[in-house]
């Protein structure tokens, strides 16, 4: 077993495990224990009740987070024609067909997210296997295929704090929600756009309890086991 530093050790002996934290107070004690050299990722870890296997039971979604993700989004646009030069106006990082389909086969991915125009997707079938196994093949059910009109709005979307949430084979959903540099009600605020958007995602085919632990941590931090009351009550409304 890994042996934790001197510095995450101090941190853990701020946290009670037996305890079951309100949203708010483990945001802060996140905070107090983020112990790193860098800028942490405040992430949120959803275990749920339902079964990965099962097709009715899939979790999937999108939520756009207000107060962003604290870092610069590189965007890579899949377009053509006159859908090109929208994707470029509207500000993307990388846009093209052929040549970018190209240029992924040989390796290079230096890009956060993709986001295609429909006439293009018969060319990236190819593309499934490197970027599938990444999150990053655009996909009409998570709004990264659109019409060249709706590009802007994509582009804007993903630039602001997009986040794509699926459920992985183990049933437990991993999502970022900002920095620790953020203030304690943009992480909140965050949280609470993101339980909202797992919540509206349900199933048809869940059973029983939907989500059955959560938990906050940082990049290197130890876990803080949310209070699933007030975690699944929040509502931005």
């Amino acid at each position: 077993m890994a042996r934790h530093g001197k510095n995450y050790q101090q941190a853990v002996k701020l946290l009670d495990r037996t305890k079951t934290y309100p949203p708010q107070e483990a945001i802060e004690l996140a905070k107090r224990m983020a112990h790193a050299q860098f800028d942490e990722t405040v992430e949120l870890h959803l275990r749920m009740g339902v079964d990965p296997r099962n097709a009715s039971q899939q979790v999937r979604g999108v939520a756009l987070l207000p107060h962003g993700l604290g870092k610069k989004v590189r965007i890579l646009v899949f377009a053509q024609g006159e859908a090109e030069s929208i994707a470029k106006a509207a500000g993307a990082d990388f846009v093209g067909s052929d040549e970018l389909v190209k240029k992924i086969e040989d390796g290079w991915l230096e890009f956060d997210t993709a986001i295609a125009t429909p006439d293009i997707m018969g060319k990236m079938g190819k593309l499934g296997k490197i970027l599938g196994r990444r999150g990053l093949m655009p996909n009409p059910k998570s709004g990264t295929v659109v019409s060249a009109a709706d590009l802007p709005r994509a582009i804007d979307d993903a630039r602001k704090g997009r986040v794509e949430f699926k459920l992985d084979r183990t049933a437990i959903i991993h999502v970022p929600l900002g920095k620790t540099s953020f203030e304690d009600d943009k992480l909140m605020g965050n949280l609470t756009v993101m339980i909202e958007a797992v919540m509206k995602a349900k199933p048809s085919g869940a059973k029983g309890r939907y989500v059955r632990t959560a938990s906050l941590t940082t990049t290197m931090g130890p876990g803080i086991k949310l209070d699933l009351r007030p975690t699944l009550a929040l509502t931005s409304a």
